[in-house]
């Protein structure tokens, strides 16, 4: 696996898009999506509740980054600099070469292929820069999209379910 602390946080782009690292700039966005009810019932987490804790959870990510814990990327549409969604990479794992991803997408932008846009770059970032050999994801089991997203890039769902949350389902892509 690539050293994480090796260059500057990576921008990426697609047709549409641009990944590039979370700002301040982005607190009302962050909170937009964090807050949401519809995308946070998919999700094992608090929603935000201020800008406040958006902010600390902007720096919260950016510190993780500057010490190669994981990556957070802000997706942005790179016509209008618009933030539709966030996509990371954590959870590395040196003696399993693995590594997990997480994303969530803004619910006026679902439906129009962005994630999976989004998805494809950070499957090649991984596989091709940071040289992992697997990347895991889970979804819950009530999230048909999601699901249905792992499977169009051949992501194989695991027989167990996590042991923390029994209605996420775990998925898992090999190079």
């Amino acid at each position: 696996m690539a050293d994480m602390n090796s260059a500057a946080f990576p921008i990426l782009t697609t047709e549409r898009l641009t990944l590039r690292q979370v700002s301040l700039d982005d607190q009302y966005d962050i909170f937009a999506l964090r807050s949401d009810p519809e995308i946070n019932k998919f999700l094992d987490r608090q929603p935000c509740w201020t800008i406040e804790e958006a902010i600390t959870f902007i720096n919260r990510i950016n510190e993780k980054s500057k010490l190669g814990d994981s990556y957070y990327w802000a997706i942005s549409l790179t016509d209008t600099k618009t933030l539709v969604g966030t996509i990371c990479l954590f959870d590395f794992s040196v003696g399993k070469n693995s590594c997990e991803m997480g994303y969530e997408l803004k619910t006026e932008f679902q439906g129009q292929g962005l994630m999976k846009e989004a998805v494809q770059v950070i499957i090649d970032y991984a596989f091709q820069t940071l040289k992992v050999k697997k990347i895991l994801a889970c979804t819950h089991d009530g999230n048909q999209k999601s699901t249905t997203l792992l499977l169009k890039f051949n992501f194989i769902k695991s027989p167990e379910t996590d042991k923390l949350n029994p209605d996420l389902t775990v998925f898992t892509l090999t190079q």
